[in-house]
């Protein structure tokens, strides 16, 4: 009898509880959307309250940045399963419409490199600088010949800090992406000091390294900036610019140095003093690229 009275009591307060849901218009739109028996909905009542909360919230958003769900750009959704009710979480059409709009992303490796980048476009690039005149018809002119199938020298450029060079080259091969083309962008100084530590797992060693050194598209980014050790200029940079060399990979750099000042820095390492080694590197790198300069107005992160 006990039992029987506070199972009772328990109904009771979960009718007065879903009555008083019922109230609010968006709770009610939800549930009546639902085509189940009433008396099942009611054993979710907190779960639904949650949920057209939700719902009531989406309904008033204008866009992803505004959301003001528990899950950004997803909503908390009932759905009709055999006698009973699930409740999941669906993407909105904001998120799934920034969710096509960035795909192209997943083509692309960025290495320690600013968030920026990865939304890089053609159409953002700033065209009030006649310095920049040049770089930007060289870009469009790689773009068009990569696209038409060609593999045309990539670009070392060069420039003063804060011109937007590494900007430029990025919005290259996120346009590219869009169209499939998969691609690397380092930043060089720190994909040297990870390469370092991952002596100790040789498996993540080798598969940094080769996904880079084999990417079909490749930027090396800050060039010059490194602390320089015979491994890190013979071993590294050597080894992936002959990869790239041999399988005629497009390769893109881009240095504060020109390539006369990165050569005299290649002579220099922590242990030695070797022109000749400095001199093939700076072979390989004009073998797959051509120098541009760009000095221009200081636009850091563009």
């Amino acid at each position: 009898m006990e039992k029987l009275a506070f199972k009772n009591k328990n109904e009771n307060l979960l009718k007065v509880s879903f009555s008083k849901a019922l109230a609010d218009d968006d709770f009610k739109e939800l549930v009546d959307s639902l085509e189940i028996d009433g008396s099942v909905k009611m054993q979710y009542t907190s779960r639904l309250m949650e949920a057209a909360k939700e719902y009531k919230n989406c309904k008033n958003c204008k866009n992803l940045f505004a959301c003001k769900n528990q899950m950004k750009g997803c909503a908390l959704t009932p759905k009709v399963l055999g006698d009973g009710l699930i409740f999941s979480y669906v993407k909105c059409k904001y998120k799934v419409e920034m969710e096509e709009k960035m795909a192209y992303s997943n083509n692309i490796y960025f290495y320690e490199m600013p968030l920026i980048l990865k939304e890089a476009s053609f159409k953002n690039i700033y065209k009030d600088d006649k310095n920049r005149l040049e770089i930007i018809k060289k870009i469009k002119n790689f773009y068009d010949k990569y696209k038409a199938g060609e593999t045309p020298k990539g670009i070392y450029l060069t420039g003063n800090f804060g011109s937007g060079k590494s900007y430029l080259i990025a919005a290259l091969f996120n346009e590219l992406a869009k169209l499939g083309k998969r691609s690397a962008i380092i930043y060089f100084p720190e994909f040297l000091r990870s390469l370092k530590a991952g002596f100790q797992d040789n498996g993540e060693y080798k598969e940094l390294f080769d996904g880079v050194m084999k990417s079909p598209l490749l930027l090396i980014d800050d060039i010059g900036a490194e602390r320089l050790t015979d491994w890190a200029r013979d071993e590294i940079l050597g080894t992936i610019l002959q990869y790239r060399m041999d399988n005629k990979l497009p390769t893109f750099f881009t240095s504060n140095l020109n390539l006369q000042e990165l050569e005299s820095h290649l002579q220099i390492t922590n242990a030695s003093y070797n022109k000749v080694k400095a001199r093939r590197i700076m072979e390989r790198i004009n073998y797959l690229s051509e120098e541009v300069v760009l000095i221009g107005v200081n636009r850091r992160g563009e």
